[in-house]
């Protein structure tokens, strides 16, 4: 019970769930402000001087702990103008909302509705590919549980072990295991569902996907088809020093390989295939000889010593990779499908790290030996990201030529390359690697939902490249798909290229044809000014009241009418239910112009424990740095004090608060379990 508690908070992705578009600046190009001069030249001058009017002309409340006598006001107005806002403060006509990289409907019920009736109306060999589906509509609604309940059903109902691997080590992924230290890659849960062994073994069983697994009992190669070892005195025989295994009384003929003669019986070899069986009895001359020249086939004496055996036992054992290698090619020169079958089978079971997959992935690949390439792919799945920092790796997954390799032995799939093109998104958006994987997506699907999200994907990096053109062409390829919502990229496309009233007419144009939604009104008040944009934010928020950025745009709206205990509150009402890094950003910049130092702290240090890297000002300050700066301007508390503090803000379900008080315990003892597990609480929470 304590493990699944424990996975539920690592999988929950707070940074990720919580992310929004960062608050832009009024300079973005200028320099950061020095020690007496501003924010870069005339705008920085003005800006210091609104800075000023706005303290003059507003009403503050502050609290007694935060006053410090009146001979140091001077110095702190100083250090919070020059320090406390080295970037100015945000207007609203460089703020856009972030266009988010998933399937989102214009009716999210009817969506569900028609995937819920897909699922029930498909065969059992099509639940997998729609609970697929399913789980990308469920990226839609943020609800990483929602997600995993469907990765989890698409990969119970999976049917070939490509899907099993990629399914089973996409849920693992999303719980975050890589992080966890003393874990290895290979690890097994306990269960069917995403145990590495039992993922190798084909077939479709979704009533056992949640039964304990076998492989602590060692009996995968029993299930995948290995019907055991060799003998001592077999191995040996392998290497020519134990004699022949058959009777020479039984043995009839011989194969020369160099100096070295294999004796072995004509019957055992034709069972291995039909070419065998058409040199030795068909009308071949190799039919009428005893001894046969097989020196040009490549293939050591060790080798066809080995093959011999296994045509005798049909067993492998424990034969040296090398000899197993070697049968494997020459099962593929003479199609021997038993051989091969064995090979593959014996070849999977003994990938297990990142370096033999390297190795055996390519053998695999040559020889079209499906188990032996899925098992390192598995490897290098479980290994991801840290598997994506891999050159080879990243050339096999991302170039055109990769792709076609693991197509000609099954292995590359719209699944594989969406799975990837998420990490790849995650872990750096604007990458070359990204937009590679993403094409790769593109030309696996096959479905209309698959070719959307390919495509809306693609505009979102090209957007976030500011390849604007590119954005709008995949954009475009989108909507023509069927994803409405890629009109918004269309417009935010021409808008960026100097196209504003194109852009407006097209959101104009979206919203008559469709029944309104919130987005819409919220994209098209980026292309109006004044009181029509005004009322396209209300719109916008009495239509979907979850979205963020018409609050933190009236907000600023309201600063710049020196109304900021008014811009705060407008936060308070988006914050109070839903709480992201660039709204707690805003506030916290709000909260220094009206030298509420530690309210900006707080919300600083909640800031943080959502997105430690989170850069602040436009990028040009690390959340930590300004800790650093807030720290001398509030009141210090000890250990004791902040377990008091935190005792009150737990019980009233002040959560930012608490997180708050949390970030600091921290940052002076990070030993304590206790309080990494009261974070963990109030990030479920």
């Amino acid at each position: 019970m304590q493990h699944n508690i424990f996975t539920t908070m690592r999988s929950l992705k707070f940074p990720e769930g919580c992310k929004g578009t960062q608050v832009y600046a009024i300079n973005p190009t200028g320099g950061e402000g020095g020690g007496g001069g501003g924010c870069g030249g005339k705008v920085g001058e003005k800006f210091l001087q609104h800075l000023q009017d706005l303290r003059v002309n507003s009403i503050r409340t502050k609290s007694n702990r935060n006053s410090h006598p009146p001979t140091n006001q001077t110095s702190r107005t100083n250090v919070s103008v020059e320090s406390l806002l080295p970037a100015g403060f945000p207007t609203v006509d460089l703020m856009e909302p972030q266009i988010e990289s998933c399937l989102k409907s214009v009716d999210f019920v009817e969506s569900l509705a028609a995937v819920y009736k897909k699922v029930e109306s498909s065969s059992q060999f099509e639940k997998s590919e729609r609970f697929l589906e399913q789980c990308a509509v469920f990226k839609g609604l943020c609800d990483p549980k929602l997600v995993r309940s469907s990765l989890r059903s698409a990969r119970q109902h999976a049917v070939d072990v490509h899907s099993k691997v990629v399914l089973a080590s996409w849920l693992r992924f999303e719980r975050r295991e890589d992080e966890l230290i003393g874990l290895s890659a290979m690890d097994c849960c306990g269960r069917n569902l995403e145990c590495p062994r039992a993922c190798l073994v084909p077939g479709y069983d979704p009533e056992s996907a949640n039964d304990p697994c076998v492989c602590s009992r060692g009996e995968l190669e029993v299930l995948m088809g290995d019907g055991g070892e060799c003998s001592t005195s077999d191995i040996d025989e392998v290497h020519g020093g134990g004699g022949d295994g058959d009777d020479d009384d039984d043995c009839d003929m011989s194969f020369c390989i160099g100096d070295d003669e294999i004796r072995c019986v004509r019957c055992n070899v034709a069972s291995l295939s039909r070419p065998f069986r058409a040199m030795l009895y068909g009308e071949f001359k190799e039919s009428r000889r005893e001894k046969i020249n097989f020196s040009q086939n490549g293939i050591s004496a060790e080798g066809m010593r080995a093959a011999m055996i296994f045509s005798r036992t049909k067993k492998l054992g424990s034969f040296e990779l090398k000899i197993v290698l070697e049968l494997l090619s020459l099962a593929n020169r003479f199609f021997c499908e038993e051989l091969k079958s064995a090979c593959d089978a014996h070849l999977a079971s003994l990938v297990c790290d990142l370096e033999e997959a390297m190795m055996l992935i390519e053998y695999g690949l040559e020889e079209d030996a499906y188990l032996l390439v899925a098992a390192c792919l598995q490897v290098i799945l479980r290994e991801l990201p840290f598997s994506m920092h891999n050159p080879y790796v990243m050339k096999l997954f991302c170039g055109s030529e990769g792709r076609e390799r693991l197509a000609s032995v099954g292995h590359a799939s719209f699944l594989l390359y969406y799975f990837l093109s998420q990490i790849a998104m995650e872990e750096e958006i604007k990458s070359n690697n990204t937009v590679m994987l993403l094409e790769r997506l593109g030309e696996c699907a096959t479905e209309d939902w698959q070719k959307q999200l390919a495509y809306h994907q693609l505009g979102v990096v090209m957007l976030e490249r500011t390849e604007y053109k590119d954005a709008q062409k995949w954009f475009e390829e989108a909507v023509e798909a069927g994803h409405v919502y890629s009109s918004v990229g269309v417009a935010r496309a021409k808008y960026n290229r100097g196209h504003k009233y194109s852009a407006y007419k097209m959101m104009n144009s979206l919203i008559s044809d469709h029944t309104p939604v919130g987005w819409m009104y919220q994209e098209r008040s980026l292309y109006c000014t004044g009181k029509e944009k005004l009322m396209d934010l209300n719109t916008a928020t009495e239509l979907d009241p979850t979205l963020s950025f018409p609050y933190k745009c009236r907000a600023v709206l309201l600063v710049q009418e020196n109304k900021l205990e008014s811009a705060i509150s407008e936060l308070n009402k988006i914050i109070g239910f839903k709480v992201s890094p660039d709204c707690l950003e805003l506030r916290a910049w709000i909260s220094i112009v009206l030298e509420d130092y530690e309210g900006a702290l707080r919300d600083v240090r909640a800031l943080l424990t959502l997105d430690p890297n989170y850069m602040m000002f436009y990028g040009k300050k690390h959340g930590d740095q300004l800790v650093e700066l807030l720290r001398p301007l509030v009141q210090q508390y000890s250990q004791a004090d902040c377990w008091m503090q935190l005792y009150d803000r737990w019980s009233s379900v002040d959560d930012i608060g608490s997180l708050a008080v949390v970030h600091q315990m921290l940052a002076n003892d990070s030993r304590k379990s206790l309080l990494w597990f009261r974070q963990s609480l109030l990030l479920l929470r």
